[in-house]
């Protein structure tokens, strides 16, 4: 550790390179080994889209995991050039990408829909982050508005997992034990005295939900709701050239102009979506800064969404992601954010090791056949937990937003989360914009002081 650069107290973690803030392991950040176990362990999560991959565009799982290691190994670009941000999928809109999809023939015209997905999408990004769109909307964005799109977005966390045809009914008893048993390690007010009190509590909560997805697999394979997996020996192949032959515009060509015409409003829908996770990461960072007064955290949602912009760019023309490229995923973020906020800096020196290595220890082991086939039968129940936290954590921080305003705000973020959760994001900024505009715009004071600016001129 002899090469490592200490901040200065209440300072920012050490960088180079200037503006783009650029850090190497070890020289400008610490080891975090509990970040590493949990994101090995949470290799599941990542995992549970390759069924959807292999059932909407054909491709088999072996080049799934493929896509799925690529993908984990980009997430990095955000924590080594000066994004704190835990980067994931703009998930909540997976069901409209798959209904988009659907619309397309079978084979290729799906790949290259996606194709015209991913670009439209990385180019509404890449603008707002040149001309600081997505910093304006989080300082000028009514706080009504803030508060409806983080309760839409937990609504439909939560909705997804317990429709129908959710996740927690392939699995119920496993996963929702898996559930109570994550929710009380992190947010339970028993739990923070437990970590202050005893040292092998505070050792096994620094692991978030790691420990909670291994106990609850182990129990739903003892009752039967988890198959016994079949263990595979091998180094997980990650064939490029395969996937740049049949997936890329090097292999089947540009989409057409009208395949991107089509794409448009969808890749409009899936922005405002993921606005949502830009919200989030600001409001996390913030309450991280607070607790923390040792290190300045600095999050610009402008790098963030130049950075979202590169990714799903890359992976347009290269090997088009299913669930596109966002600015946060919600799970990884609140579990490392509640590791570091938890611990001193004797425990914790740094945000960037934890946020770094999360994605160290789950993109390695991807990689690795054992792994991958030892938690192949858990898919549902990783997933399951992730989204269940982002319900849970987009709510309290609705509430959190809202805690000093009045009813006036209070009401309109209800009904623009329960719109966004049942007719999607477009309709609920639409409803929300027109409440704003019609109850919380005082239209009778600006007209006067337009009047009063216009007889001072």
């Amino acid at each position: 550790m002899g090469l490592y650069r200490k901040r200065n107290d209440g300072g920012e973690q050490p960088y180079v390179l200037g503006p783009l803030k650029f850090r190497l392991p070890f020289i400008h950040y610490k080891f975090e080994y509990p970040d590493w176990i949990q994101g090995a362990i949470l290799c599941v999560v990542p995992m549970g889209i390759t069924a959807v991959m292999m059932d909407v565009l054909g491709i088999p799982f072996e080049l799934a995991i493929a896509f799925v290691i690529i993908n984990n190994f980009l997430y990095l670009l955000h924590t080594h050039f000066g994004d704190p941000s835990i980067a994931g999928w703009i998930t909540a809109g997976i069901p409209l990408y798959v209904g988009f999809l659907t619309g397309f023939p079978e084979g290729e015209a799906r790949i290259l829909a996606l194709i015209a997905l991913q670009l439209t999408v990385a180019l509404l990004f890449l603008l707002m982050g040149i001309f600081k769109g997505a910093d304006m909307l989080i300082k000028r964005l009514p706080i009504s508005l803030k508060a409806g799109i983080l309760l839409g977005a937990g609504f439909a966390a939560i909705f997804g997992e317990f429709s129908p045809n959710g996740r927690v009914w392939t699995m119920p008893i496993t996963i929702l034990l898996g559930a109570a048993f994550g929710f009380f390690m992190m947010f339970s007010k028993t739990a923070e005295p437990l970590r202050k009190r005893y040292s092998l509590f505070r050792y096994i909560a620094q692991f978030g939900i790691a420990i909670p997805f291994a106990i609850s697999y182990l129990i739903g394979m003892l009752i039967g709701e988890v198959k016994i997996p079949e263990i595979a020996w091998n180094i997980v192949p990650v064939p490029i050239g395969e996937i740049i032959s049949n997936y890329s515009v090097f292999g089947i060509g540009f989409p057409p102009f009208e395949y991107f015409m089509k794409a448009l409003p969808l890749a409009i829908a899936a922005y405002i979506i993921a606005f949502g996770d830009i919200l989030v990461v600001s409001s996390l960072i913030d309450q991280a800064n607070e607790v923390r007064k040792d290190e300045k955290i600095v999050f610009s949602a402008s790098r963030n969404s130049i950075i979202v912009s590169i990714r799903n760019f890359l992976q347009g023309i290269f090997m088009p992601y299913l669930p596109l490229s966002g600015p946060q995923w919600t799970g990884g973020q609140v579990l490392v954010i509640n590791r570091y906020m938890n611990n001193g800096r004797k425990q914790v020196d740094s945000y960037w090791g934890g946020a770094t290595g999360i994605f160290w220890g789950m993109s390695i082991a991807l990689m690795l056949g054992p792994i991958v086939t030892l938690f192949k039968p858990g898919i549902n129940i990783g997933m399951a937990l992730t989204m269940l936290i982002q319900g849970y954590l987009c709510g309290y921080l609705a509430m959190e937003v809202l805690k000093e305003k009045g009813n006036l705000e209070k009401g309109i973020a209800v009904i623009i989360g329960a719109v966004l959760a049942s007719k999607g994001a477009a309709w609920g900024l639409g409803v929300g914009i027109i409440l704003w505009l019609l109850l919380e715009k005082n239209w009778v004071k600006d007209m006067k002081e337009d009047s009063s600016e216009t007889k001072t001129a």
